[in-house]
């Protein structure tokens, strides 16, 4: 086995006092992770002096996150808060001269947008429309701005949108029509009240900088910008001289369930308006997005995927000279390049250097999501930053700015010069708060999994370790499938919560698992209950044999979406290893769980078809067909608005064990997703799943 260290988290702190006004450093705690400030969406002024950036404050008492900007010169001094309004602010972006923000705020209802100069004064509104504005991006000569609002794409304003919505509401029938699906998305019924069944779709608008029309540039397009629901303004750019924007959209009519046909498209702009959008990648049936231009205006960047109807296939970095030809027979797509085909690794963000000769990347990456520099020229990666979880990489001057998290720290930025050295940290606004708490040490090492091959794992220790003495073992598996238990900090699964409950946390990337390159994410397609839970057992056992002081006899298994299908498999496969189980929104009927989802894609993809075309491979590793071996405690939790989830599939969960008379408990919330995010109901969640594993652990 392999091991491969980390910074590691030294616990070299004294005991907690029993006094309550103590300042000496405590156990960490779901109320720690909830003080944590968030730090999301650094923006680097265009001068490279600056960095606003939005932070984000738990509001026990609203049950609430709110946000508001901030300020940091990129050398990490004159930190400030730059808002503080009680309403929501976020989404900055800079103007070209460096001396002001445009932002979106809720403090206007409906959301609109604002701007602020950073050397004082009041913020000051920019748009004065009917409806919500998100997704804001600025031109780069500050002329005009773009922003998205939900409208009915037939009709040719938001006021009309908004017209039709106040009659909606007057109605007094309550059914909703709907002629094709989505029907319900993540966690939001669509809109339905239209007697035609039509329903309200993101739009890009265009409007001038300083005031005037804003223009729908998607005129009857029956389609979203950004991508639902997790898609943001990086999916929209405007080309180089101002006078166009390019956006990613799926327009693909009822297929939009189960196709991933993300394109971009190209509004060029004029004095009367817009011409109509033009696809720029029709020829690629996979999803195509996130694009970006180089700093000398010759070239247009942009990630595609290859395999459609595949949501986790690996995005390559596709380089397009710009201008883009005047007519499709002179066929841009010929011109254009694939940059990284032979990098086995999948880019989620990046930004050009000052340059152009070089596209910095983060991408996963054996338990990490790090930073790459590629060279335009010669496609050669070289690896910045290895260790912890990068994000939103941005260039001011002869440096990369960037976020970083990590397994004992929450998002701070930093900076690090084009060779990789000389990195600094610009941030330390969670400094306070981590030196209040005492978290587990943490290592990373690899194990021989299925078919022998190579599979990693994180261990980390319990607060005020202690080799000598045994500790009970929380057993986390993570969902996606595609996804990772990585060297993060997680505010819905961080393994510190169960290190400082005095657990040691087990996490393994199984195969399917993102960043140990393509094929072994391919490789659970098919195979569910297959290599997966041969790694969970053959990583388990490496960790128990490796650290002695875990007390192999009291492990508890837990997991989420994947991992909860995961956990009613092992229940019904791996009976005798586990003194109880957590299900967070797991599936137990997968031929079910099919015909109860809106995302399609997913379950066609993983499962080869559709169960009416491929009913063996929903049976195949199908959680009911071995019911009648469950015999392990169980908690079961589920949210009413996870759609992709649904419900019925925790409450048949529950309905088995308690006809089998298995000790079980339901934790059922109304008011939430797929996902915890209300901050009480985050602190029940993690006080019942921790009571749970005290009371067959302990």
């Amino acid at each position: 086995m392999r091991t491969i260290p980390l910074l590691l988290l030294l616990c070299v702190c004294p005991v907690r006092s029993e006094s309550p006004t103590s300042t000496a450093p405590h156990p960490f705690s779901v109320h720690d992770m909830l003080a944590m400030e968030r730090i999301s969406d650094p923006q680097v002024s265009p001068d490279g002096n600056w960095i606003v950036f939005v932070v984000r404050e738990t509001d026990l008492e609203a049950d609430l996150g709110r946000t508001d900007l901030w300020l940091v010169r990129t050398d990490g001094t004159d930190l400030r808060r730059l808002t503080s309004h009680p309403e929501a602010d976020l989404n900055p972006r800079w103007a070209p001269d460096s001396k002001s923000i445009f932002f979106v705020s809720s403090r206007s209802q409906p959301s609109q947008v604002w701007r602020i100069r950073i050397d004082g004064g009041e913020a000051v509104q920019v748009t004065d429309e009917p409806l919500d504005v998100a997704n804001l991006v600025v031109s780069p000569d500050g002329k005009h701005i773009a922003f998205t609002m939900e409208v009915f794409p037939d009709c040719n304003s938001a006021a009309c949108t908004k017209d039709r919505l106040d009659e909606i509401k007057q109605r007094k029938a309550s059914g909703r029509i709907y002629d094709r699906i989505f029907v319900r998305h993540w966690d939001t019924w669509k809109d339905g009240g239209d007697p035609l069944g039509r329903s309200r779709r993101s739009h890009l608008f265009v409007m001038p900088a300083a005031g005037g029309d804003a223009i729908d540039v998607m005129p009857g397009m029956d389609a979203d910008t950004p991508s639902k629901p997790f898609g943001g303004p990086d999916e929209i750019t405007f080309i180089p001289n101002g006078k166009g924007i390019i956006f990613a959209a799926r327009n693909v009519g009822s297929e939009e369930a189960w196709s991933t046909d993300f394109d971009l498209y190209l509004v060029r702009l004029g004095r009367n308006g817009s011409e109509p959008p033009t696809c720029l990648t029709d020829d690629n049936r996979a999803w195509d997005t996130h694009p970006v231009f180089s700093p000398d205006g010759r070239t247009l960047a942009y990630l595609a995927m290859a395999r459609p109807g595949y949501e986790s296939d690996r995005f390559r970095v596709i380089l397009r000279p710009w201008p883009a030809p005047a007519s499709r027979k002179q066929g841009p797509e010929a011109k254009q390049r694939v940059l990284t085909e032979n990098w086995d690794r999948s880019p989620s963000s990046f930004c050009w250097s000052p340059d152009s000769k070089t596209i910095y990347a983060t991408a996963a990456n054996i338990g990490q999501k790090s930073l790459f520099a590629i060279d335009v020229k010669t496609a050669k990666v070289r690896t910045l930053v290895q260790y912890g979880s990068v994000s939103s990489p941005g260039v001011a001057g002869n440096k990369i700015v960037y976020g970083l998290n990590s397994l004992h720290s929450p998002v701070e930025l930093y900076s690090v010069k084009p060779d990789g050295h000389d990195v600094r940290k610009i941030t330390n606004i969670n400094a306070d708060k981590i030196a209040s708490v005492r978290m587990g040490e943490y290592e990373q090492f690899s194990f021989k999994g299925w078919n022998d091959e190579i599979v990693y794992c994180y261990v980390v220790k319990p607060v005020d370790f202690d080799p000598a003495k045994k500790c009970p073992v929380a057993f986390l598996i993570h969902g996606g499938p595609q996804g990772s238990f990585g060297n993060n900090f997680h505010y819905r699964w961080n393994p510190q919560a169960y290190a400082g409950a005095g657990y040691a946390a087990v996490m393994v990337d199984f195969h399917g698992s993102v960043g140990y390159g393509q094929a072994f994410c391919d490789s659970i397609r098919g195979d569910w209950g297959g290599k997966p839970l041969e790694d969970l057992k053959k990583g388990l056992a490496a960790a128990l044999k490796r650290y002695p002081w875990m007390d192999g006899e009291r492990v508890a298994a837990l997991g989420a979406s994947f991992g909860g299908y995961m956990i009613n498999w092992i229940a019904g496969n791996w009976t005798d290893r586990f003194q109880c189980l957590v299900n967070h929104d797991g599936n137990i009927d997968e031929r079910m769980a099919y015909f109860d989802t809106e995302e399609l894609w997913f379950p066609e993809w993983d499962h080869l078809g559709t169960p009416w075309d491929n009913p063996a491979g929903y049976e195949k590793h199908n959680p009911v067909n071995f019911v009648k071996n469950w015999r392990t405690p169980m908690l079961v939790i589920h949210g009413a608005l996870d759609f992709r989830v649904a419900d019925t599939q925790g409450l048949g969960t529950f309905n088995a064990l308690q006809r089998l008379r298995i000790p079980s408990r339901l934790l059922y919330f109304p008011d939430e997703n797929h996902w915890i995010q209300k901050p009480h109901n985050s602190i029940l969640w993690h006080e019942t799943v921790l009571a749970w594993l005290d009371q067959w652990l302990k």
